[in-house]
This record gives structure tokens, C-alpha cells and sequence, in this order.
């Protein structure tokens, strides 16, 4: 049976197009060529040998907008020369006529695919009383035959029922539709040629997983490690192996003025299968309800179950200052740096976005996430208390402007578990946060240290892994899982784990303070007072990797530079009092635990990160009295 409207197929030296799915294959091997790009060269091919001007690309292709069409126009005949290995110096395809227009120059032939050559003849049916292949009687024509009885129809099509419900149990729905259930998002790409711009598609990039994130049959990777994929090209089949994904989205952000464009296309991996694509434009004000239109495209085209929480919350449709959106994405771009510069800028990001627009709830949530790491021990820019107080509001008012706010009730529960010590209003608020965002990897990350902490080791380590598998190139994460592994005992895993991240970043100074703590109680100290002082050397005197490297030299018999670290620390003006229980530390190595005590209770009234005492070093302060009452204030299990 022939199709209404067959589909067009183009061919020109060893390349084929395919009009209708958007799809150019060399060989027939599909080669990589985004939307705007791929409409330029149909439209080129409807013409070949002719002069199609720049003015006729723009009302084709570019109707009605403010973008800078020259721009986007350049960049892609850009693409398509390089898909298909075409130079504008020595063009065998497109011709630039100057400032006029483009030329194809090759010639293309019109045909149909295999596909569409593929007609039911009525000759070829073979009936009761046909001559088949099997050499059964033929009456006659099909035309000449009397109609079939009644009976036979009903059989006939009770067979084709029977068939059909077999064909359903060997081949459910899912063998024919793409089942995709993990996919990445891959960076944006900035097409307005302003790296200055670079924080507005990663914000884009941002949003969408976060949208995608919510969705709990989806597994969808998280910002940290795409964002590798920025600077490392390689081809979707070998990303997709590394993240372990079925699928990717890969795109383009254009901004221009107080306009947006996006342009976005699904693949499914290792096929290299387009699912779909499609181009977006909207004011920058209706950002966040575009990239909603985004993310429920892409749930429909890979027919993920959706409950009702999660349908609504792609509904959802807000409008946002433009302003206060721009330094909304420029608080996440510093915030996402993980450094003490990057945090105090962020901070001052987020409270200009919530100067412009006091009801904006995704800034409070990114104001609340900054102040929950400035107090935290890797980076100390400010005091735990009031760190924490910080963003314990911050979250609070998130929450009071926008319930649904994943990100907003982990942040308020990073605060209650590090700021008020209240353990089980913080595990509700993690599970609440991850139910609504399962996705959203800083979630898990952070309740597996709450799990920690409460001495639910194993869970702990089973919620790091989930973060891990949303995020498989986080650095951090996967630092912590060593640390994780190295708290539970298990050193020789551990020390596997710390290897592999510094197989992502040899230079990772925590991956390196890791590695020696594991090496420390393998009593390997040689490799652990030299992995320690390579943390100190890259983080540039981190205090906790200093403590760290002074309880080292204390067990080691080098108990002089331990003392020495200790005393510089103490007298340390405007020393974080993050450090006192790294101080701690220090004299416990040294089997001075009466001033370990004094320090610890230092830490206490200053409400520092108990998740340091874990930690095996502290092991010989376990059974004093003195420690267990301070777990018992502090609230946590013997």
C-alpha cells in the first residue's frame, strides 16, 4: 500500500537526504547535521546550479525574528560543509557567491526509497484454491473468483487476531517504540560567537535537565558531567557508552536582545537514530515556559510513563523577569565553578536576580545552595552558623513561594542537618526533594552523607552509587564514594575508587587527600604522607588536607611537624572554625586526647560538620566517655 504523501529522497555523489526525516546519510551511514543546517542544504538542493540568495534563505528559514540571521546563516553553511567535507577555498558543493548568496553546485537525482517500492500487488495474494508456491490448485484470477463465504472472512480474520495477540507476546509495544529510559543532555551550543555568553546556553543546557530530571522513569545525567562533552568532541556512540545512556539531546541556544532560540534534536544511541528535532523561539521572559515545550517533546517521542506529579509539573508555565533570569543563570555559572571566588560571586548574582524579582523562588533556592557550601569545611569562605542560618532562610522562602521546588527542600535539608543538628526533619525534606526531582544527583549526594552520619553506612553508599550513576563524571561524588568506602573499612576499595578519579583528573587535590586517608590505615605511610602533601600542594593549603597530612607525620613517628601544623593552625588569624576539628584531629594522632576533646568541643559550639568524626582516625576516641557524650549532643547514634 502506497503512502499518501511518499517521502522525497535526494542523492548527489555518495550522500543521500531524506526530506522527510531530516535525515543525511553517506554510504548509508547517517552523518551528524543539526536542523538549521540540514534546512539550508534542502533548500539549496531544490535548486541545483542555481543562485539561492541570502535574502531567500532568511524568509525560508528565518522568518520573523531578531536574531542575527548573518550570523546563524554563516555558521551553518559552516556545518554543512564540514558534514560533508567541503571547503569554501575548493568548493565541490556549495559555492559562496559573494554577498549574494550560495550555489549548489553538484548534480542531484530524485528517487524513491526501498520503502516506498514496496506495493501489496493484488496478484500477489494467494488464497484457499491459489496457486501458491507450495503448488495449491489456482481457480483463476483474483478478479474472475467468487467472493469469499462468510465463514472463511471470519476465519480469516480470527487468524489475523490470533496472530496479532501472538505477535504482542513475543514482540511487546517497547520492542517497536525506542524504550528510552536513560538519556544526556548534552551542552548547548552558544551560537552568538560572545563566550561571554557561555553562562546563558549553559543555564539553557541547566534547565532542561532539570525539567527532564523530574521525570522518575527517566535516568537522566546530570550537569557535571555532560558539561565535559564542552571542550572533549566525541562521537554520540562513544558518549553514550561512557555515560551509559540510550539517547542524547544536542542543540543550539541563540540569544539576541530579549529573544531566544533553541534549537534541539533527540538521538537514540548507538543507532544514530534522529527521533526528533525541532526549533524554538519565545522572549526571554517565557524561557522557562520554552524549555517546559522542550522537555515534554522529548518525553513524548520516547514514550516515558509519566505520573500525575510529573505531568503537571511540565504544564507548569512561569514567566521571569529578564533580568533577573540573566543573573539567575550567571549565579548557577559561578556557583557551578566549586570555588570560593565562584561562590562569592554567585551570592552576589543570586541577590541581584531577587532584587529584580523578590518572588523568583529559583533564585532563593540557588542563594540557599551557595550558602549551604560556603560554610561547609572544603571551602570555609564563611562560618558554619552563619552559613547555614543563611541558607536554612534562603530555602525556607524558596519553599514558601514554590512548594515544588526539589532543589529548595535539599537545600533546606543540607541546612537542618549541618546548621540545626535536626536529623529527622532533614531526612524528610531529602526524601521529599527526591521524590520530586529523582534526578536531581546534588539530592542524593547529600542524603547519602545524612545516612552517614545517622550510621546507615550501607545506605549511605547505595545513595552515593545512585548519584554516581547520574552523574558518572562528577568528581566530587566520586571522591566522596571513596571516602564513603574508606569510613565503612573497606580500604582496598576505596583506594580502587579514588584511582579511578584521578583517572578523570589526575590534579583533583581531594581525590588525593582520599587516597591517602585509605593508605593511612592500610598503615602504607609513606604513600599516605605523599598523597597528602600532593593535596596540599594542589588545593594550596587546604586546612583539612593539612590536618590531615599532620595526623600522618604524628602516626608515622614525625610527631615534631605534627605539632608544628597544629600550632600554625591555632594561631592562625581569622583561622575558620571549620579547623577545630581538624585541630582534633591532629592531637588525636598524636595520643593526645584530652586536648583532641578540647578542640572537638570547640567545633561543637562553633556547629561544625560532624560527619568529620566518622572518619577512621577518630577511632581511639570511640570508647571515651567524653566522645559519646558529645555524639549524644550532637544527637547521633553511639
Amino acid at each position: 500500500m502506497q503512502a499518501s504523501n511518499p517521502a522525497r529522497h535526494l542523492r548527489f555523489g555518495v550522500f543521500e537526504v531524506d526530506l522527510r526525516t531530516g535525515e543525511l546519510t553517506k554510504r548509508g551511514l547517517r552523518v551528524r547535521l543539526q536542523d538549521q543546517p540540514f534546512q539550508v542544504l534542502a533548500t539549496l538542493l531544490e535548486k541545483p546550479g542555481e543562485l539561492v540568495t541570502r535574502e531567500e534563505l532568511r524568509r525560508r528559514i528565518w522568518p520573523s525574528t531578531v536574531v542575527d540571521f548573518d550570523h546563524g546563516l554563516n555558521k551553518a553553511i559552516s556545518k554543512i560543509r564540514e558534514a560533508l567535507g567541503d571547503s569554501a577555498e575548493n568548493s565541490r558543493f556549495i559555492e559562496t557567491i559573494g554577498r549574494r548568496g550560495y550555489r549548489f553546485l553538484a548534480d542531484v537525482a530524485v528517487f524513491e526509497s526501498s520503502d516506498e517500492q514496496l506495493k501489496t500487488a493484488p496478484e500477489a495474494l494467494t488464497l484457499p484454491g491459489d496457486a501458491g508456491p507450495n503448488g495449491f490448485t489456482n481457480t483463476g484470477s483474483l478478479e474472475a473468483r467468487s467472493p469469499p463465504s462468510l465463514a472463511w472472512l471470519f476465519g480469516f480474520g480470527l487468524a489475523l487476531v490470533l496472530g496479532a495477540a501472538f505477535l504482542g507476546i513475543l514482540f511487546p509495544r517497547d520492542y517497536f517504540s525506542p524504550k528510552i529510559r536513560s538519556l544526556a543532555v548534552l551542552p548547548l551550543e552558544n551560537l552568538s560567537g560572545d563566550a561571554s555568553q557561555d553562562y546563558f546556553a549553559e543555564g539553557m543546557t541547566d534547565d532542561l535537565i532539570t525539567h527532564l530530571g523530574q521525570i522518575s522513569s527517566l535516568r537522566v545525567i546530570s550537569r557535571t558531567s555532560v558539561m565535559t562533552y564542552k571542550t572533549i568532541h566525541k562521537t554520540l556512540p562513544e558518549i553514550a557508552r561512557e555515560l551509559n545512556v540510550e539517547a542524547v539531546v544536542e542543540g543550539t541556544v541563540l540569544r539576541s536582545g530579549d529573544r531566544v532560540r533553541i534549537s534541539a534534536q533527540l538521538i537514540q544511541v548507538p543507532a544514530d537514530k534522529q527521533l526528533w528535532a525541532q526549533i524554538y523561539e519565545e522572549d526571554l521572559s517565557d524561557t522557562l515556559a520554552l524549555q517546559n515545550r522542550v522537555a515534554r517533546a522529548i518525553v513524548e517521542h520516547i514514550e516515558a510513563t509519566l505520573n500525575q506529579q510529573e505531568r503537571a509539573a511540565l504544564e507548569k508555565s512561569n514567566t521571569v523577569n529578564p533580568d533577573a533570569y540573566e543573573a539567575y543563570l550567571k549565579g548557577r555559572y559561578f556557583w557551578n565553578k566549586r570555588t570560593g571566588e565562584g561562590l562569592q560571586k554567585a551570592i552576589d548574582y543570586f541577590n541581584r536576580a531577587i532584587g529584580k524579582d523578590p518572588n523568583y523562588a529559583e533564585a532563593y533556592v540557588g542563594l540557599a545552595d551557595t550558602y549551604a557550601l560556603a560554610g561547609d569545611w572544603e571551602y570555609g569562605i564563611l562560618s558554619p552558623r552563619d552559613a547555614f542560618s543563611r541558607a536554612k532562610e534562603a530555602a525556607t522562602h524558596a519553599l514558601h513561594l514554590d512548594d515544588s521546588l526539589g532543589e529548595a527542600h535539599t537545600s533546606l535539608a543540607f541546612a537542618f542537618d549541618l546548621y540545626d543538628w535536626d536529623w529527622k526533619a532533614a531526612e524528610n525534606q531529602y526524601k521529599r526533594a527526591i521524590a520530586l526531582n529523582p534526578g536531581y544527583a546534588t539530592a542524593h549526594h547529600w542524603y547519602a552523607w545524612h545516612l552517614m552520619v545517622m550510621g546507615r553506612t550501607a545506605e549511605g553508599i547505595a545513595e552515593l552509587r545512585k548519584a554516581q550513576s547520574l552523574d558518572p563524571l562528577s568528581l566530587i561524588i566520586s571522591a566522596d564514594l571513596a571516602d564513603a568506602l574508606c569510613i565503612a573499612h573497606r580500604y582496598e576499595e576505596s583506594v580502587q575508587q579514588s584511582r579511578k578519579t584521578l583517572d578523570m583528573d589526575p590534579n583533583f587535590a581531594v581525590a588525593h587527600y582520599q587516597l591517602g586517608q585509605a593508605f593511612q590505615q592500610m598503615h602504607m605511610q609513606s604513600a599516605s604522607i605523599a598523597e597528602l602533601q600532593k593535596a596540599v600542594e594542589l588545593s594550596r593549603g587546604n586546612t583539612a588536607f593539612e590536618s590531615n597530612l599532620a595526623y600522618a607525620y604524628a602516626v608515622s613517628g614525625r610527631k615534631e611537624e605534627a605539632i608544628g601544623i597544629a600550632k600554625d593552625l591555632e594561631s592562625e588569624q581569622g583561622r575558620s572554625s571549620v579547623a577545630d576539628s581538624n585541630i582534633a584531629m591532629i592531637y588525636v594522632g598524636l595520643g593526645n586526647n584530652d586536648q583532641a576533646m578540647i578542640w572537638l568541643n570547640k567545633a561543637y559550639r562553633a556547629r561544625f560538620n560532624p560527619s568529620i568524626l566518622l572518619r577512621p582516625a577518630f577511632d581511639p576516641l570511640r570508647s571515651d566517655p567524653r566522645f559519646q557524650d558529645l555524639l549524644s549532643r550532637i544527637g547521633l547514634p553511639q
